[in-house]
């Protein structure tokens, strides 16, 4: 079975890649979380923060925005001095900010989810690369968004950390063409 060369062989890997990764998402919380987590990342690589996930999703309430706005200086303080999650205060922080635009995002769009589709007109941009090197780490569309969503305040949102998070939520899909989960060979 071919996949992108960027999995391992490890399982929980493999299991993001083929179940998750450029499928796209709507629900406002799981885009939230991923938000969350893309910048989480910054710096890092992604198998970091996925071997974590549950930890940060334990730690930050399962990503219940209402929930991350009502935090105290005691949990932030806790937050960063939990093993489980990437200890960065900047990063840590973040997190109560971003919960704070996301809800009034939700509220001036009607859902986060319609806001952030928004960039790519509401349909998962399928590309068609033959080769990993192909894939972008950044595109006009990314430039676009992360300037935008630095403008409505939210943190840890350059244009990098913008194409990974289309591409975790499937509004870019970037599987390559010989890959298993290609839309070319779920048809």
């Amino acid at each position: 079975m071919n996949r992108c060369d960027w999995v391992t062989k490890e399982p929980l890997y493999i299991e993001y890649h083929d179940k998750e990764w450029g499928v796209p998402i709507y629900d406002d919380q799981k885009l939230f979380e991923m938000l969350c987590l893309e910048g989480a990342q910054a710096g890092l690589s992604w198998w970091t923060i996925l071997q974590k996930r549950e930890n940060y999703r334990e730690a930050f309430d399962h990503f219940d925005a209402e929930k991350i706005v009502q935090y105290t200086e005691e949990k932030l303080q806790a937050l960063k001095e939990n093993p489980g999650i990437v200890r960065n205060k900047l990063k840590i922080q973040s997190v109560v900010t971003n919960a704070q635009v996301f809800l009034r995002i939700q509220k001036e769009f009607g859902s986060f989810s319609n806001y952030i589709w928004g960039f790519v007109d509401h349909q998962p941009i399928i590309n068609e690369w033959k080769s990993i090197k192909e894939v972008p780490a950044t595109t006009e569309i990314s430039d676009e968004m992360s300037k935008k969503l630095k403008k409505e305040g939210f943190k840890f949102v350059g244009s990098t950390i913008c194409y990974s998070y289309m591409q975790a939520v499937g509004m870019v899909n970037d599987h390559i063409l010989e890959c298993c989960c290609h839309p070319s060979h779920l048809k």
